[in-house]
């Protein structure tokens, strides 16, 4: 959804093997069961290789450019908006990386390199503009009652006006929306400053997944009975957690941003694992798998295999992310 158009008012293993994955799974349950702080914190930081190694700086700093604001929030809209692409223009005109309308770049384009023009599709302008115009929003409805912060993002969607006259945010089904993908969507952009909350799913997820274990891989491959049941690697991801009702894009790297990243010390079985020859941007993502523990995952590795149990320590492993229903649905349709 484009929100700068204007305000918006309404190898296979089996038998012992599985038994012992699946052995492990309960006893690392047992343990993930007990943890239970969450992220949290005003200040956030960027999960690594979350956002393209070209924008980084930008957005970690003009991230800081008000209390209403941080980097992993700006970050979450400029993903939400263009995918970071500085390229985008969708039908109604809106363009560049942060998908400004003309009329909207006329009042709130800012010079943010400092080289003399207000260009939309440079970065180095957009994004500073993004953060500019978030922080004006935020100053329009400081006043208002609630988190400022979410405020914000209704004005950015609604107007201020109808955060003003709603004491906060408005009762309308996009504004509403919008906040919560919003907010959902920080969480995977954020590096984690506290252990992660398991996922619900993720055993059922692992169930799934390990009744596929020799199945031939298929580029391409969903499972369905045209394709003989075969996948490739997200293919497999993606109907595993479909299983426990998780409906997660269909490639990789859009997979990757589903939820919080938690460190590798701390992943549990049912976090996806990610893999990546630029280890400063997920866009670079080529491969996943599941984590079963033990350093292990079940993944469709490539033409040729089956789908099997693989080390995920590798030259070219990524990060992984803790799987939420609400950073599933909070994924734009297209990237």
């Amino acid at each position: 959804m484009t929100v700068r158009k204007g305000w918006v008012v309404a190898t296979a293993a089996v038998g012992a093997g599985v038994a012992f994955m699946m052995a492990l799974v309960v006893g690392v349950y047992v343990v993930g069961g007990n943890i239970t702080n969450g992220v949290g914190g005003a200040t956030r930081s960027l999960a690594k290789g979350a956002v393209p190694t070209a924008y980084q700086t930008l957005v970690q700093k003009w991230g800081n450019l008000c209390a209403a604001i941080n980097p992993a929030l700006l970050a979450a809209q400029l993903y939400q908006e263009s995918g970071f692409n500085p390229r985008a223009q969708s039908a109604a005109a809106a363009q560049g990386i942060a998908q400004f309308i003309p009329g909207t770049w006329a009042t709130h384009g800012v010079d943010g390199d400092g080289d003399g023009d207000r260009d939309v599709w440079d970065p180095n302008d957009a994004i500073p503009s993004a953060a500019s115009y978030d922080c004006q929003l935020a100053s329009y409805v400081k006043t208002v009652p609630g988190d400022a912060t979410r405020n914000m993002l209704a004005a950015y969607n609604a107007g201020p006006d109808a955060v003003i006259r709603y004491g906060g945010v408005p009762p309308y089904k996009e504004t509403q929306n919008y906040v919560k993908t919003i907010t959902t969507l920080e969480e995977s952009f954020a590096a984690p400053v506290s252990r992660v909350d398991p996922s619900k799913q993720a055993a059922g997820a692992i169930y799934y997944a390990q009744k596929k274990l020799g199945t031939p891989y298929l580029w391409g491959g969903n499972g369905t009975a045209d394709q003989g049941g075969r996948f490739d690697c997200s293919g497999l991801t993606k109907a595993a957690y479909e299983s426990v009702g998780i409906t997660l894009p269909r490639v990789a790297n859009d997979q990757y941003n589903a939820g919080p990243h938690p460190k590798r010390s701390e992943l549990l079985p049912g976090d996806l694992v990610f893999f990546s020859t630029d280890p400063g941007n997920s866009r670079a993502i080529h491969h996943v798998g599941m984590y079963v523990g033990g350093g292990y995952m079940i993944n469709a590795p490539y033409t040729g295999a089956v789908i099997r149990f693989d080390p995920i320590d590798t030259a070219e492993y990524f990060g992984a992310t803790r799987v939420t229903e609400d950073g599933a649905k909070a994924l734009p349709a297209t990237v």
